[in-house]
Formats: C-alpha cells, structure tokens, sequence
C-alpha cells in the first residue's frame, strides 16, 4: 500500500509560507546583530575596559523575538519535535489524524498563551514597565509576541487542516 504521506512536501507548507519565510528571516537577521552586538562588548571589554550600554536587555529582547518569528514556520514545515515511537506502527490514515488532533490542541494552547500574553502587554503599558539598563517600554515586544502567537495558533490550524485532507 502507498505511503499516503509522501505528497506533504513540507518546503510548500502553506499558501501564505514565503511570509512566514519572511518572518523567520527577519529572526535571523536579529540573530545575526545580536551577535555582532555580544562580540563588539566583548571586544570592548578586553580592548577599551568599556562595554556597550543596554547589552543585556537588547539581547534578551532580541532572543525572544527571534523564537517568536522562528516557530511559525518551524510548524508550517513540521519541523518541532514529535514523538511517534507508539504511533509509527500505525496506519497512515489514523497517524495523520493524531498529528492533525495534536495540532489543533497546540493551536489551542498557543492561542491561550497569546491571550495572556496581550493582557501581560495590556498591563505592561498601563504600570508603564521598562527594561532595566535602557529603560525601554516591554509591552510593544510582548504585543509582537502575542501577534506571532496568534499567526503560530493560525499555522498550526492550517497544518491540522492539510494533515486531514491528506488521509484521503
């Protein structure tokens, strides 16, 4: 019997996947100059005994960022960590229905998660809560947080979706 699985392609995940290509590449550059950024402190501490201002902060914001904007293509294309060692025996059709029902259960949870987020942000905005060194506002990083929440909910339902037209 064929392997009813071989047509999900997941390089050609979703319709809307060059956006979240585009969301994930937006991750790599933050990556990208928060490295340069812990290299040129680095550098200055051991060369000028000096460091650069707000390091710490601009990092964990940037961190977190970059997992926001990487994990809506990470589901688009499968690519988070699955454990099949009960359903790997099982037929295609009945293994594509658990991930489907999996993804709707994430998309569930991260949509819950966004919700608390935007209240975390809400609440954020009105105790006027800053980062400690650069004294930046943190709700506008929690609500992007929670809108890529929202788009990581959205691809989650997408891929449950495409799981279940592909047991037929």
């Amino acid at each position: 019997m064929p392997d009813k699985t071989a047509h999900l392609d997941p390089r050609r995940a979703e319709p809307f996947s060059a956006w979240l290509r585009g969301l994930a590449l937006a991750g790599g550059i933050i990556l990208f100059a928060m490295s340069a950024l812990v290299v040129a402190n680095v550098t200055l501490r051991g060369v000028a005994d000096t460091s650069v201002t707000g390091v710490f902060d601009l990092v964990k914001i940037g961190a977190a960022m970059c997992v926001f904007l990487f994990l809506p293509l990470c589901q688009a294309r499968r690519g988070n960590i699955m454990v099949d060692t009960f359903t790997s025996s099982l037929p295609a059709n009945i293994r594509l229905s658990l991930d489907a029902l999996w993804d709707l259960v994430y998309a569930g949870v991260i949509a819950f998660i966004a919700v608390a987020m935007l209240q975390g942000a809400r609440e954020q905005f009105a105790s006027h809560v800053q980062t400690t060194q650069l004294a930046v506002p943190i709700w506008p990083f929690n609500l992007l947080a929670a809108l890529l929440l929202f788009v990581l909910s959205a691809v989650s339902i997408a891929t449950a979706l495409r799981l279940l037209t592909a047991r037929r």
